[in-house]
């Protein structure tokens, strides 16, 4: 076998390890259970919503399992903040140890074992509430469980002996330290310009920006609004959803590798109709009183968002450097957190925002998706203008 599918498969076995959480799609009902002496307004409004993976996994979930305050609560998700914000490492790491020509394959394999494990995670927890086998409490000893085997597991990932930045310096000159570290940050300046003022580049990233931003806030908050919806649930289909959800995003992530499209002239145009539709999908979930169109209003926005999400991925790092998409992804993830956050202070917190209830918070969510549309339609508007200007009479 290969040395770069070796690294793959190794890579793709903790990924699937740490999407094992059942859960995750119950998290909500748990924190607002018997379990822990906490409201509903108390969960959706100190909840962080701040993306990112690791060790901090660990201290996570033992901390649901063992602890009962909302201030321990609080102190959790500095650390599942830290979790979450690591899974760029995850992408980046397998840059750094396979050669170019296999970029493409090893980037499916890995979004494909985190998808895999995603699905039957969901699927594994929707099992065990629907028969009673477990409750929610006890579904964290799954979730704990299997982060503790994906860190052992993380040991035994080869060492990465160079930094994209730093090391080839090292080879070169052997520069004293200061020089090194100067002439890393200057060619980190140079990815960045290269990268950023290629306006193809920046108009795909600050989608992908906006729409990852935008569905962390949908996933992160469509439990509260699913109660809202139906409160005191004898059957609740979480679970279901969120694989149905996976499944369905692992489809359209497929689909978007094998569409030969030309992107760069319909692109503002897919863009805009898939930012209205899912807009149009959330307004609908904010207003019903059927739990299951919530359920298919979160399930077609998912896969709407994993098809373009993929498209977008394919588009920016097609016109970046090679070297440097770990640089221009884990920019454009710290914008959505920024922006992530920035929706959760003005519309989920009640000491500096509007603390609005869920149904608010989905309308919400819906004319955000739906002010992105029209950005996008305005760029399309514009560079269609432009180029009709720039054809010889």
């Amino acid at each position: 076998m290969q040395t770069w599918l070796k690294i793959s498969l190794v890579l793709c076995f903790f990924g699937f390890l740490k999407e094992i959480r059942p859960s995750e799609p119950f998290i909500y009902e748990f924190l607002i259970g018997e379990w822990r002496n906490i409201t509903s307004d108390e969960v959706t409004q100190y909840k962080p919503l701040i993306i990112v993976l690791g060790l901090s996994g660990i201290v996570v979930w033992s901390m649901l399992i063992w602890t009962k305050s909302l201030l321990e609560l609080q102190i959790l998700e500095i650390f599942y903040g830290t979790f979450m914000a690591a899974e760029v490492a995850y992408y980046t790491y397998i840059y750094a140890k396979v050669p170019t020509e296999f970029y493409q394959q090893v980037t499916s394999h890995t979004r494909a074992a985190i998808l895999t494990g995603r699905a039957l995670s969901a699927i594994l927890g929707q099992f065990l509430v629907s028969f009673h086998v477990m409750d929610y409490m006890q579904l964290n000893y799954i979730s704990l469980a299997a982060l503790i085997a994906a860190t052992i597991w993380a040991i035994l990932l080869p060492n990465v002996p160079k930094s994209i930045y730093f090391h080839r310096m090292l080879e070169e000159n052997q520069r004293l330290t200061a020089g090194k570290y100067k002439t890393a940050f200057s060619l980190m300046k140079k990815h960045f310009v290269d990268s950023f003022s290629n306006k193809y580049v920046l108009k795909w990233s600050i989608w992908w920006a906006l729409s990852t931003a935008g569905f962390i806030q949908v996933q992160t908050y469509m439990q509260p609004l699913w109660t809202a919806i139906k409160p005191n649930a004898d059957n609740i289909y979480n679970g279901a959803v969120e694989a149905l959800l996976t499944l369905l995003g692992a489809g359209g992530a497929l689909l978007a590798g094998c569409l030969k499209t030309d992107w760069k002239h319909k692109g503002e145009l897919v863009l805009s109709l898939c930012s209205i539709t899912g807009g149009a999908l959330m307004l609908l979930s904010s207003q019903t009183e059927e739990v299951m169109v919530s359920y298919a209003g979160y399930v077609g926005f998912g896969a709407i968002y994993h098809f373009m999400i993929t498209i977008a991925s394919s588009e920016i790092a097609k016109y970046i450097l090679e070297d440097s998409y770990g640089l221009v992804f884990g920019l454009n993830t710290l914008i959505a957190l920024l922006v992530q956050t920035f929706l959760t202070l003005c519309f989920v917190s009640g000491d500096l925002g509007l603390a609005l209830d869920p149904r608010d918070q989905f309308l919400t969510y819906g004319f955000y998706h739906i002010v992105i549309a029209t950005l996008y339609i305005v760029i399309g508007l514009a560079s269609w203008i432009q180029s009709r200007r720039s054809r010889p009479v």
